[in-house]
C-alpha cells in the first residue's frame, strides 16, 4: 500500500491536548506540516459527548490552546460560581475548538484535518465513513494525544449488575427527561463520586428537585480545590498567590498527611463536602464554596463501597445493601476521566506522547510540550526539560505530584528562554499575576518573598511525607 499523503507530524485525537499540541507547533514550526487524525466527525474529543450542564472545573482563562482566548474574560454574576471567573460549557468548548480548527489551523495551509479517521499503527489510517484503509508517511513524529484519554459518561459500560426492572441513565440524560414518555422519577440516586457526580447534585438542586428526593453514593469522599484560590487577574491577587504561599507553608510545616490537609483546609484551599468524613480520593476537582454549600444539601448520603447490583427496589454495595423507593432513577456517574496510567518518557525516537508536565493542566502541558520539541534538538534534553507529573487518586498521591511540579517548575526556571515563553502563554494565569505585581508594593511583594522563602522547606517535608505515606498500609 503506497503512502496517501506524507507530513511532518501526525497528531492522533483532535481533543484538548492534539489540538494545544498542534496550535503550538504550527505557530512556533512555521516549515512543518501536520495532520491531525481523531475518529469523532467534529473537534473537541471527549467534549463531544459531556452531558449538557458540564463545565469547565477551572476558569476558562487557562482552557483551550494558546493562540485564541476563550471566553470574554467576565465574572459570573449568579449562581454558585458567582464572583469568578467564568467557566466555559461544554457547547462552548466544542465551539471554540471548532474554531481553532477551521479558523486558525486549517488556514495555515499547513494542517490537514481528518475526522472519522482511525489510527491503526505504524502509519496506517483508515476511514471509518466508507472504511477504506489507507497510510500517511510521517518524517518527524507522530504524536499520541490519545494517552490520558477519559473515559466518556455518556459511552461508558456500568461498572455494576443492572438487574431488570432498574432504571439507569447517564447523566447526559438528565437535562432531557422532559422529553422521556416515562413518568418523572420519584428519586434519584446518583452512583459515584467524582466531579461528575457533584455536577449532577448541584444541576438537580439548581432544577428545583428537593433535597429529600436525591440519595448520593459515595464510595470514597474527595478532598476538592477550592476555585477561588484558581482564579487569574491581579485583583485575586491574596487569593491565588496567596493560596499559593499558604500550600508552601502547609507542605512545610505538616507533621503528617493528616495534618497536612487539615493545614490545608484551615487555609480554605483544600474543600471537603462533609467535615466529619475524612477523604479518601484526590483528583484535583475545582469547586466553589457555593457548590459545596448545595452538595452539603443532599443529607442522604450511602457510604457502603462501590456499587455491585442495582434493581427496581434497591442497591447492592460492597459493604451492605440499601433499599430505594419504588421509581428510583439511578445517575451513573461512575466513568473516571482519569484513570491511572503509568508514566513514560514523552519524547522517543519518532514517537511524542504527551502527558502533564504541570498538573493539573492538560492544555498548558500540551502546548509546553510543542514548545519544547521545536525549540530543543535531542530527545535527552527534551525529556529533561518535560518530565511527566503523575496525577493524584489519593490524598497520600499528592506530595509526589507536587514534588514533580517544583521539580519542573526549578528546572524551567534555570531557562531564560522557557521563562519568556511561560510568561507570554496564555495559558499561564498566575506567572501574569506576578509580573503585574508593582514594585512599589511591599504589601504583595512581601507574598511574593514568602513564596519563595517557604518552597525549599516544603520540598524536604514532602518528600518526608512521601516516604511515609509508601511505607504505610493504604
Amino acid at each position: 500500500m503506497t503512502a496517501s499523503f506524507s507530513t511532518d507530524y501526525l497528531i492522533i485525537g483532535a481533543g484538548a491536548v492534539g489540538l494545544a499540541f498542534a496550535d503550538t507547533l504550527a505557530s512556533e514550526l512555521p516549515d512543518a506540516s501536520i495532520a491531525i487524525v481523531d475518529r469523532q466527525g467534529t473537534p473537541g474529543g471527549h467534549w463531544n459527548h459531556a452531558y449538557g450542564f458540564v463545565t469547565l472545573h477551572q476558569p476558562s482563562a487557562f482552557y483551550g490552546v494558546n493562540s485564541l482566548e476563550l471566553g470574554s474574560g467576565r465574572k459570573d454574576a449568579q449562581g454558585p460560581n458567582a464572583g469568578l471567573y467564568e467557566l466555559a460549557s461544554g457547547a462552548q468548548v466544542c465551539g471554540y475548538f471548532d474554531t481553532v480548527v477551521r479558523r486558525h489551523l486549517l488556514p495555515t495551509g499547513r494542517v490537514r484535518y481528518l475526522p472519522m479517521t482511525e489510527f491503526l499503527g505504524n502509519g496506517r489510517l483508515r476511514s471509518l465513513g466508507h472504511g477504506a484503509e489507507f497510510e500517511v508517511e510521517v518524517r518527524r513524529k507522530t504524536v499520541d494525544a490519545t494517552y490520558y484519554a477519559p473515559r466518556i459518561p455518556a459511552l461508558a459500560r456500568p461498572k455494576f449488575e443492572v438487574q431488570p426492572g432498574a432504571r439507569l441513565v447517564p447523566p447526559n440524560a438528565l437535562p432531557h427527561l422532559g422529553l422521556s414518555s416515562q413518568p418523572a422519577p420519584a428519586h434519584y440516586a446518583i452512583v459515584g463520586a467524582g466531579k461528575t457526580a457533584m455536577d449532577a447534585g448541584v444541576w438537580l438542586r439548581n432544577v428545583g428537585v428537593p433535597a429529600e428526593q436525591i440519595t448520593w453514593v459515595v464510595p470514597r469522599d474527595s478532598w476538592l480545590l477550592n476555585r477561588r484560590r484558581t482564579q487569574p487577574g491581579l485583583e485575586f491577587f491574596h487569593d491565588s498567590i496567596g493560596g499559593q504561599v499558604a500550600q508552601m507553608e502547609a507542605c512545610a510545616s505538616a507533621t503528617s498527611l493528616e495534618d497536612l490537609f487539615a493545614r490545608l483546609e484551615a487555609a480554605e484551599v483544600m474543600l471537603r463536602v462533609d467535615p466529619a468524613v475524612t477523604p479518601g480520593m484526590f483528583h484535583y476537582a475545582t469547586v466553589s464554596t457555593g457548590e459545596v454549600e448545595v452538595l452539603r444539601s443532599i443529607r442522604d448520603v450511602v457510604r457502603l463501597g462501590h456499587v455491585e447490583s442495582i434493581g427496581s427496589t434497591g442497591m447492592r454495595l460492597a459493604g451492605g445493601t440499601r433499599a430505594m423507593p419504588q421509581g428510583t432513577l439511578y445517575v451513573d456517574c461512575t466513568a473516571s476521566a482519569v484513570e491511572p496510567r503509568p508514566l513514560r518518557p514523552i519524547f522517543a525516537p519518532g514517537l511524542i506522547v504527551p502527558q502533564l508536565v504541570r498538573a493539573p493542566q492538560p492544555a498548558f502541558s500540551a502546548a509546553f510540550i510543542a514548545h519544547v520539541e521545536a525549540a530543543y534538538a535531542s530527545d535527552e534534553d527534551k525529556n529533561a526539560l518535560c518530565q511527566p507529573v503523575p496525577f493524584p487518586d489519593r490524598p497520600q498521591d499528592w506530595p509526589a505530584t507536587v514534588l514533580a511540579n517544583l521539580r519542573n517548575e526549578g528546572i524551567w526556571g534555570k531557562d531564560a528562554s522557557l521563562r519568556a515563553w511561560i510568561k507570554a502563554s496564555r495559558l499561564d494565569g498566575f506567572r501574569k499575576v506576578i509580573e503585574a505585581v508593582d514594585p512599589a508594593d511591599p504589601e504583595k511583594l512581601s507574598v511574593l518573598a514568602a513564596l519563595r522563602a517557604a518552597a525549599p522547606a516544603a520540598v524536604a517535608n514532602l518528600r518526608r511525607l512521601m516516604q511515609e505515606s509508601t511505607v504505610r498500609p493504604g
